[in-house]
């Protein structure tokens, strides 16, 4: 991954870097996940800098942050979560997106994202929302997350993209499909990645092609459970708040 973080100074206030590890025998992962090896220390200026996004990055490989005011919420109006997250999307006025839907995890999770069909965890991973083939990776949708609070949220991600691993473990790539399982090879094979970490506060939020980015989310040491929501769209470069 390179010149894809349009705010580097908002970047490095929040970010972190570690190490990966594989899953091995654990019940609530995929046998071979990728996971943060929790070996986080703060981002230097000069890996910030490898990380800007130089003139002319297409706007769909963009990852920018969002701020969005939350409302203030008592306990006992235990409102509709998800009315209310379809109604916090920020960009109503200028271009309209899909509401995915939210999640709510719980506190200190490692990694969030399960597979639904077999309820384990999947750790880095790319979605395929638009199931585009090698090559074309850059040119899907971006997604908005926005964490609701009330705990903190880390968004995860790789610091190489699926195309440029996907070059490493098939000899043919134009032929094939991008998927999770080829980043869990290349890491397998001994192959560097790191990866980042960026604290979303409640009410933050990030535009980012996951399409594109091995990623996950994260709860890790926070005490109190976390809700996000989720719109893929197509958002212009500048959309996120400096």
């Amino acid at each position: 991954m390179s010149s894809v973080f349009g705010q580097c100074e908002s970047l490095r206030e929040r970010c972190e870097i570690g190490s990966v590890q594989l899953s091995h025998g654990e019940a609530d992962y995929d046998e071979g996940a990728i996971l943060p090896a929790g070996d986080w220390r703060p981002l230097n200026v000069g890996e910030a800098q490898q990380f800007e996004a130089e003139p002319g990055t297409p706007d769909g490989a963009l990852i920018e942050l969002v701020r969005q005011p939350l409302p203030v919420m008592r306990p006992e109006e235990a409102p509709d979560i998800r009315t209310t997250a379809a109604a916090l999307y920020p960009f109503a006025d200028r271009w309209p997106a899909d509401f995915l839907g939210c999640v709510t995890d719980p506190g200190d999770e490692r990694t969030t994202t399960e597979d639904p069909a077999t309820g384990r965890r999947l750790g880095l991973h790319v979605d395929n929302w638009d199931r585009l083939p090698y090559g074309a990776r850059g040119d899907g949708r971006r997604r908005l997350c926005l964490n609701l609070g009330p705990g903190v949220r880390y968004f995860l991600l790789g610091d190489r993209d699926i195309e440029e691993i996907y070059q490493c473990v098939h000899p043919d790539p134009a032929h094939h499909y991008p998927h999770t399982d080829d980043v869990r090879r290349y890491v397998t094979q001994g192959r560097p990645l790191q990866c980042l970490r960026i604290r979303l506060d409640p009410g933050d939020g990030y535009l980012a092609p996951t399409e594109l980015l091995p990623h996950d989310g994260s709860t890790r040491g926070g005490e109190q459970p976390s809700t996000a929501a989720f719109w893929p769209g197509r958002w212009p470069g500048g959309a996120g708040t400096p």
